[in-house]
């Protein structure tokens, strides 16, 4: 249950946003430009001295596994460098190598370990972690680090982390983006979010208002679109408490008691939502629409889930696979903070609300 009543009133939503949340997500656009000028700081531009043997993203703790799938699947099948995701820097890395990785906690043991095995080995480093502690000391210098700018909440930090990722796939000539227009980008997502916004107009009232009270099943039409799912699913956790079933669509069809279920629940057009005891299983099919492929994948989707909610970034979005995952991103992280307002799950006046109901 939720007090969706705070979507319609700026003033309560402020009150209860006592930690600024919703703030801290708007400013992804100026993460986006602060880690672009860092990068341009540390120069990536001899981390294209040669075709890497491999790129390693390595997923620690937070939000680092949801940005490094987004990476790997933006990289694509055809990448002509190896991307391989793992939790640790892997012991084969060796002067060939280019390493990514980033985590939330300065003093990360695990992660200090690989990176001063990596450097040592003569591998590129490039660190997107706090500049202060023993993680970025373990680079002995000769790692790049990237340390965040903006001072927002760690689980916010999706597109400061998401642009030095980047950055290390333009250098290595794996895909193109112009840092400029994504800040531009998601500015105006996050004016179209504004508390002020009511929810019709406000695509991520709207997208809370379509989560809650339901068991969300998100199921990603192809990969990136399953590794922005991904992302969305640690946010909700975060900030909403609700914990989301993340796959894609072709692998959830193979689930058959449960896709079998989710088809008959959305059929059935007499059912009363209102006599539904407690939350119940709900598909939102996410899509990126970037190209075709993907476009004839969300058809299908769709067309075997008809009842299914479909999750995309617009149709004033460009046509670019950076920018329309970027802005699902910050979609997701708004929605959840909006979402946890309302319920109460991040310690705002909202469970108080509903008690008064």
């Amino acid at each position: 249950m939720l007090d969706d009543s705070l979507f319609d009133d700026p003033d309560r939503l402020t009150e209860a946003d006592s930690r600024g949340l919703l703030r801290s997500a708007a400013l992804a656009g100026a993460q986006v430009r602060a880690a672009a000028e860092n990068v341009r700081d540390a120069g990536f531009d001899d981390l294209a001295d040669g075709r890497p043997r491999s790129l390693v993203l390595v997923s620690r703790p937070g939000l680092g596994p949801g940005v490094c799938e987004v990476l790997a699947a933006l990289a694509g099948p055809s990448c002509p460098v190896p991307v391989i995701v793992a939790e640790t820097v892997p012991v084969w890395v060796g002067p060939l190598d280019v390493v990514f990785a980033h985590t939330p906690d300065p003093g990360d043991p695990v992660l200090a370990d690989g990176v001063a095995t990596a450097t040592r080995r003569g591998a590129s480093v490039v660190l997107a972690v706090p500049e202060d502690g023993p993680v970025a000391a373990s680079g002995a210098g000769r790692a790049k680090v990237v340390a965040p700018r903006i001072p927002v909440p760690d689980e916010l930090t999706f597109a400061h982390v998401f642009t030095v990722g980047l950055s290390v796939l333009v250098a290595l000539g794996l895909t193109r983006c112009d840092t400029d227009q994504l800040a531009d980008e998601l500015d105006r997502e996050a004016e179209r979010a504004h508390p002020g916004q009511e929810p019709l107009m406000n695509p991520a009232k709207a997208l809370a208002l379509r989560l809650a009270d339901h068991e969300p099943l998100l199921w990603g039409v192809d990969r990136l679109a399953t590794a922005v799912a991904g992302h969305g699913a640690y946010a909700l956790g975060v900030h909403a408490g609700l914990a989301c079933d993340v796959t894609n669509h072709a692998q959830a069809t193979t689930r058959h008691a449960l896709y079998r279920s989710v088809r008959e629940s959305g059929s059935d057009l007499f059912a009363d939502p209102d006599l539904d005891q407690g939350t119940t299983p709900r598909v939102f099919l996410i899509g990126t629409r970037h190209d075709a492929r993907a476009e004839n994948e969300e058809r299908a989707a769709t067309a075997s889930l008809p009842s299914a909610d479909l999750i995309v970034p617009g149709e004033s979005a460009h046509a670019d696979a950076v920018l329309r995952v970027a802005l699902l991103a910050l979609r997701f992280d708004l929605a959840a903070v909006y979402l946890g307002l309302a319920a109460g799950t991040l310690g705002g006046p909202g469970r108080q609300a509903l008690a008064v109901r």
